[in-house]
């Protein structure tokens, strides 16, 4: 469908403040680990989520790319974070395999809570904690194009508020900035005979901060004789248990510090872990 022209016109306003300025040399240099050229864009990125801050009334936003289907397997980056709360509540989701990132990524729309604690039964694992380090409106927007599924873009606030209905047209706007500016890094980036899950295009470059999740996982599933979603779960209800971030869970793992038993035994620390 053609947009209207207020809704092209807002589309051209907020790319201009995106991507209107040509990219500095740091910009084109290219991110460690990424191709040369793909700088630019990731720095675009962030300079998205700085301007959703500033233009929605937020106080920070990210872009949570989803590697796969369904988005709990745990295959996750999050790019252009801004704000003290978002890499936090990122986390959370991870741990908890539940929040508005993962259910606008499988519903396929934006999953918009103005007061979050007014829905404490939406996501039992997940809200009371959110709530707890400061969360009280969350907005997530999800990046696609057709339906294939790439991310989502989150926005969180320390006070409970809608998204006016201008401000929601902006969000709406920003998402579709976001998905262009993941799409220009695939298309920069990835080897075309490397597909991703369900037949979309590899991101497998992109710079997993949950990498370590996914090595425990499978040393999980190796020693416990489970698959590893199973593995994944297993590590999550740890985290979730005992209150030790996700990532630090992992590492434990990793370290042989943590050894969890199959899912029908109790999990047993091991070197004094909790």
């Amino acid at each position: 469908m053609t947009p209207g022209p207020a809704a092209a016109a807002r589309h051209r306003r907020l790319a201009d403040l995106v991507v209107g300025a040509p990219p500095s040399p740091a910009e084109t240099a290219g991110a460690p680990g990424g191709p040369p050229g793909s700088g630019g864009s990731r720095a675009r990125l962030t300079r998205l989520c700085s301007l959703a801050v500033a233009e929605l009334g937020v106080d920070g936003a990210g872009v949570t790319v989803l590697a796969g289907s369904p988005a709990r397997d745990g295959t996750r980056t999050q790019l252009g974070t801004v704000g003290d709360l978002t890499a936090r509540l990122d986390e959370l989701q991870l741990t908890t395999g539940e929040g508005p990132c993962l259910e606008a990524h499988e519903t396929g729309v934006p999953v918009l809570v103005p007061d979050l604690g007014a829905e404490r039964g939406r996501w039992l694992g997940f809200t009371a904690e959110a709530l707890a380090i400061g969360a009280c409106a969350l907005f997530s927007f999800p990046l696609q194009v057709g339906a294939a599924r790439l991310g989502t873009l989150d926005l969180n606030r320390r006070a409970p508020g809608s998204l006016s209905a201008d401000r929601l047209a902006d969000g709406l706007a920003l998402a579709a900035l976001a998905t262009e500016l993941l799409l220009a890094l695939v298309e920069t980036a990835s080897d075309p005979s490397d597909g991703g899950p369900d037949g979309q295009p590899g991101v497998g470059w992109l710079p997993d901060v949950h990498a370590e999740v996914h090595v425990a996982s499978g040393m999980v599933a190796a020693y416990t004789g489970t698959d590893v979603r199973d593995a994944l779960l297993q590590l999550r209800s740890y985290a979730f248990r005992t209150g030790v971030p996700l990532h630090e869970v992992a590492r434990r793992v990793i370290d042989r510090d943590l050894v969890l038993d199959p899912p029908d035994q109790t999990s047993r620390p091991e070197n004094g872990a909790p």
